[in-house]
């Protein structure tokens, strides 16, 4: 019988245990039903991100952002990307720092862009500055060995 993952749900934040070797079969939320997977980054906020961190058995991977910020656009599409090539073993998310300004302080967020990797309730890695996709997806497999 294979290991439960607890996945929290992007859309009403229920926890659900999915098998791990069921990850890549498109689950849904038990609760709302939705995809628990979406192929893109999720939005995180003040109410929600502990949540995320604490409570999900995958790795999250949170990019610190402003709508001002022109490398922050610029690497929009490229996280998008990413997100969708490393979902379901990783999942992606963001935070707007000029929406959730105590998060951005809470994390010590000097610059922006900057990719936080979590995983089991702690960070494990920070990465300052634009990257392209492939960079993305290269430093968050540096970081996390097992993530295909």
């Amino acid at each position: 019988m294979s290991e439960r993952v607890h996945i929290v749900c992007p859309h009403c934040r229920s926890l659900n245990r999915v098998p791990e070797g069921r990850l890549t079969d498109h689950p849904n939320c038990g609760q709302c039903h939705a995809p628990l997977f979406t192929g893109h980054p999720i939005a995180l906020t003040q109410a929600d991100f502990d949540r995320h961190v604490s409570r999900s058995g995958i790795p999250l991977v949170v990019d610190f952002w402003a709508a001002w910020c022109g490398p922050c656009k610029m690497m929009a599409p490229a996280y998008e990307k990413a997100a969708a090539r490393l979902e379901p073993h990783v999942r992606l998310a963001k935070v707007n720092t000029e929406e959730e300004q105590a998060l951005a302080a809470q994390f010590g967020i000097a610059s922006i862009p900057t990719l936080v990797i979590f995983r089991g309730g702690r960070e494990v890695a920070r990465q300052p500055g634009a990257m392209g996709t492939q960079d993305i997806e290269r430093w968050i497999r540096g970081h996390l060995a097992n993530v295909r």
